[in-house]
């Protein structure tokens, strides 16, 4: 019978345990960078294209990961939408696809909550910064960010734990590849696949060790910053 050790001498499977923790920590980056800053221009931008915005990054909250993932693909496929005016990403079946489906699927879960504490307190005190003489920029980094750093703390808890349980748009963008794309999440589904249920335990355990080491230290981060 498979053993935790033996697990661990599987060549086959410490890429998709290095490529999940990989695509955790640069989902996380590409969340933090581009959460507060959309959540920032959806919070004091309100128009039509805000609203355009807003639905697409709204949209895999709600929509199946499968057709996000179809949508993605007819996109950013070799002869998708980009492929067809000249632009060639080269981001389907690669490890960037990964980091792709990881961060997207995350996105809503780090823009609503901030989105929601920019829109009901936030802008009182960046108002009094403005009067105070701050810029733009001094206030966007002095005072509205400080005071957003605990919905984003658990806005990137959520974001952590849904790019280590993503498989809907991994599987379609990333292509499911033995030794490139392929993540624990996407290892258990071929495990179950074969019916080869204590392997899919085995890695389950896994992933639930990377999840509560994720979520402790960003809890610890978030207690740091309060």
């Amino acid at each position: 019978m498979l053993t935790l050790s033996d697990l661990f001498n599987d060549p086959s499977l410490i890429k998709p345990i290095i490529l999940t923790a990989k695509t955790c920590v640069v989902a996380l980056i590409l969340l933090c960078i581009f959460g507060v800053t959309l959540s920032y221009l959806l919070a004091t931008r309100k128009n039509l294209m805000t609203g355009i915005l807003d639905f697409i990054i709204t949209l895999p909250l709600v929509f199946p990961p499968i057709g996000t993932g179809f949508i993605l693909l007819v996109v950013l496929g070799r002869n998708g939408l980009l492929g067809q005016i000249g632009l060639h990403p080269d981001i389907i079946f690669t490890e960037k696809a990964v980091f792709l489906a990881a961060f997207i699927a995350g996105l809503p879960l780090v823009i609503k909550p901030l989105q929601s504490a920019m829109e009901r307190d936030v802008f009182k005190l960046a108002e009094a910064s403005r009067t105070l003489g701050k810029n733009e920029f001094k206030t966007f980094l002095l005072v509205i960010i400080p005071s957003v750093k605990r919905p984003l703390g658990a806005g990137l808890i959520l974001a952590a734990a849904r790019s280590l349980g993503e498989v809907g748009i991994t599987l379609i963008i990333g292509g499911n590849l033995q030794g490139r794309t392929n993540t624990i999440s996407l290892e258990i589904y071929n495990a179950v696949m074969d019916a080869d249920f204590h392997r899919a335990s085995i890695l389950c355990l896994i992933l639930g060790v990377i999840s509560l080491v994720i979520f402790l230290l960003l809890r610890k981060m978030s207690a740091i910053s309060s």
